[in-house]
């Protein structure tokens, strides 16, 4: 079912694009030009990227707060709207590819709205019928911006995810912290779970190398991020939907462009998958492969501490 719902959502895009181009929508329409990549070598000691605009290290942090803070409560909303609806069959997808088992002990970092949680939730909840032991697991749901995390409770009690959780014998508990400086003990998890998060920290090798060092030996990371679109003509498209519709899409719905654009910009910062899937094994991972969703637009990546 999922590959022939990610096969329409390409066929979707490239014809609602192509009727956006008839339209005449141009770069105006966000007051930016369409994407002029810049790579991490370009930028001095000390400095680094907040989407295209290059800014102190130490001040990127503030701005990926500002935007997560400013976007909160549409959050959800908007990554419907913006993507169709289509994250939500990647990450149940991406969860599938994980396939926890009853007593895993899974740490979900940028995870603050609950949406990889409440999946791993419900996938230990439909394989309680293969393994009815329910040996106890956990979740923890760690986020830098407390107002994400605020969501997420929120939804944990509106959904019934917590009786779900309860039933299934798995804790959860939710972190307000830095991913590049986790306050946890060393070897203390058995997944790691990252999603739509790692391009929004200042040294995403920090990351990694705080991933590797909270989890258990044959411990498991893995990370679904967008990533580098393969196809020149489906890329063509995404960068014209990027530049010219989610910004508008993201004023009109909640009042604030700029959080969307921001979101568009470090989308194309990010490295590609030839290039991050040797930033994991730098860190230490082994065994590392990834996957591409939709000719790249996304991609899971996986590797495992040994």
């Amino acid at each position: 079912m999922a590959p022939l719902v990610l096969r329409k959502f390409n066929s979707t895009l490239f014809k609602s694009l192509e009727l956006c181009g008839r339209r005449g929508l141009s770069a105006a329409a966000t007051g930016k030009p369409l994407p002029k990549e810049e790579k991490s070598s370009e930028y001095a000691k000390g400095e680094t990227h907040f989407g295209f605009e290059t800014v102190k290290e130490e001040e990127k942090s503030t701005k990926v707060h500002k935007v997560f803070e400013d976007v909160a409560q549409s959050y959800d909303k908007m990554n419907d709207l913006m993507s169709l609806g289509i994250h939500r069959i990647w990450k149940d997808i991406f969860m599938q590819r994980l396939s926890p088992v009853h007593g895993t002990r899974l740490l979900d970092v940028g995870g603050g709205t609950g949406d990889i949680a409440f999946r791993y939730i419900k996938f230990l909840e439909n394989s309680s019928a293969r393994d009815p032991t329910k040996v106890e697991s956990h979740v923890t749901v760690s986020d830098i911006n407390k107002h994400m995390l605020d969501v997420g409770k929120s939804r944990a009690q509106s959904t019934g995810v917590l009786a779900s959780a309860e039933n299934v014998n798995c804790s959860v508990d939710w972190l307000e912290a830095d991913a590049e400086s986790l306050p946890l003990p060393d070897a203390s998890y058995s997944a790691y779970t990252v999603a739509f998060c790692i391009r929004n920290v200042t040294h995403p090798q920090k990351l990694l190398e705080e991933a590797y060092r909270v989890l258990q030996p044959g411990g498991r990371f893995m990370c679904l991020e967008f990533s580098h679109v393969e196809n020149d003509a489906l890329r063509w498209l995404y960068d014209q939907y990027s530049f010219q519709v989610i910004p508008v899409m993201g004023h009109l719905v909640t009042g604030q462009w700029q959080p969307y654009q921001y979101l568009v910009e470090s989308i194309r910062q990010f490295p590609g998958q030839e290039e991050f899937k040797e930033m994991i094994e730098t860190a230490g991972f082994r065994f590392v492969t990834y996957e591409n969703l939709n000719n790249g637009m996304v991609a899971i990546h996986s590797g495992f501490k040994l």
